[in-house]
Order: C-alpha cells, then structure tokens, then sequence
C-alpha cells in the first residue's frame, strides 16, 4: 500500500508502541534509539548494508531512493564506527529523506540534537567510517536491530525505538488510533477525578487466586479423551 502523506500525517498521531501491542514480529532491539526524545520518523525503507569501514553505499543510497524514505542500515556486526554524523545527516536532508535508522553508532551527537533531523542509532563513537569505495550494497534485504528489512517496508519510530510494518499496515494503523483515542478519554477521566486503581477488562486478583491448575485438569478430563 502506498504510504501517502495523508496517511504519513495519521501515523505522525500515533505512536509505535500503540502498534507494539498487536506484533510479534517486525521490532527492532531496543538499543536503537533517537538521538534525542522528540524525533519521529515513518517511511518507506530504503537499505543499506556497510562492510568494513566503507560508508560509500550511503552517499550512493540518498542519491538514488525515493524523496521521503527512512535510510535503514545494516552495519555488519560492527559496534565501533560511527557511519553517519553531522554533515552526512544534513546531505541526507537536503536530498528529501525522511530519516536515517542504524544498527550501530552515529557521531557529532550535539550537532545531530540541533539540527533535529531524525537520526535513530545504538549510541555514538569518536572513530568513524571512510568513504573508500570497496564495499557495500543497497535495496537489498538487511537486519537491522534484529529485524529483517526489505526496501519498501514501511519503518515506523519514535522515543521508544522503531518497529516495521507489513505491506497491509492499515489494520495497524487504525487500531492505533483506536487506542490513541482511548488513552485520550482516559486522560480525560483522570483530570477529572477518576481513580483507576484496577483493570477493568481483566480480573486479576480473581484469576492469581482461583486454582487455574485443578480447573484446567477438570475441563481435559471432560473435553479429552486419554
């Protein structure tokens, strides 16, 4: 499905974690993070795989994906050098990306806080990646944070990490704005007094203290046949 900007603005007015609810696939670790707690992103995925210290596949891939997409990049295992810092970030901008998500450090972390360009990562290094011209991919299948990435996925975080979505995203989508409104209601009653002191869909002092094990035993014995 095509991710209009109609449709970019209602996921800007949800959260990942209202989807989080309803996935057990497509999440990164949580180690990757924003630079700092007010960036957001969604986009199309436009991949990237690092090997070595050679980040020339980046320059190539914000040359050559789609205006709005969220470069995600793969760094091969490696935890020690920043592939994306201040300067790169602003190319990155000024060629119409919507982000940039790695799975591995960034650098120049003041800068990248300033300028407020999406930039999500693992932490920050002083050493840094080259540009030497003797490796790397793009628009291929990649792992990012433990989550598998094909160009065109739509990629979806905010302060508390980043999750990917399956081509049919609108049932997500809408579910999340189900709960956004919600929580809104919620906030609501409790501005105006309610105490919400227990779940009201779930019983869970009266599950903990029934004997689900003997209850359990009593429905096998008289639904299955040894």
């Amino acid at each position: 499905m095509d991710l209009t900007q109609e449709i970019r603005d209602r996921f800007m007015k949800v959260e990942p974690a209202a989807i989080g609810h309803h996935i057990t696939r497509g999440f990164m670790r949580p180690e990757i993070k924003p630079v700092c707690d007010e960036m957001k992103v969604v986009g199309p995925a436009f991949t990237v795989r690092l090997n070595e210290r050679d980040s020339s596949a980046l320059y190539y891939a914000v040359q050559k994906a789609p205006k709005g997409s969220v470069i995600v990049v793969d760094r091969s295992g490696d935890h020690t050098f920043a592939c994306v810092g201040e300067f790169f970030a602003e190319m990155t901008r000024a060629c119409g990306m919507a982000g940039i998500v790695i799975d591995g450090p960034a650098t120049d972390k003041i800068a990248l806080k300033k300028m407020g360009f999406p930039v999500f990562c693992t932490g920050f290094s002083p050493v840094t990646c080259n540009v030497t011209g003797t490796s790397g991919e793009t628009g291929i299948p990649v792992e990012c944070g433990g989550a598998v990435v094909n160009t065109g996925d739509v990629v979806f975080g905010d302060a508390d990490g980043v999750i990917v979505l399956p081509e049919d995203f609108m049932p997500l989508l809408e579910a999340a704005e189900r709960k956004a409104a919600e929580e809104a209601a919620m906030r609501k009653k409790l501005e105006e007094g309610f105490i919400y002191n227990r779940r009201r869909d779930f019983d869970v002092v009266k599950f903990f203290e029934s004997n689900v094990p003997a209850a359990m035993n009593a429905i096998k014995k008289q639904h299955c046949q040894y």
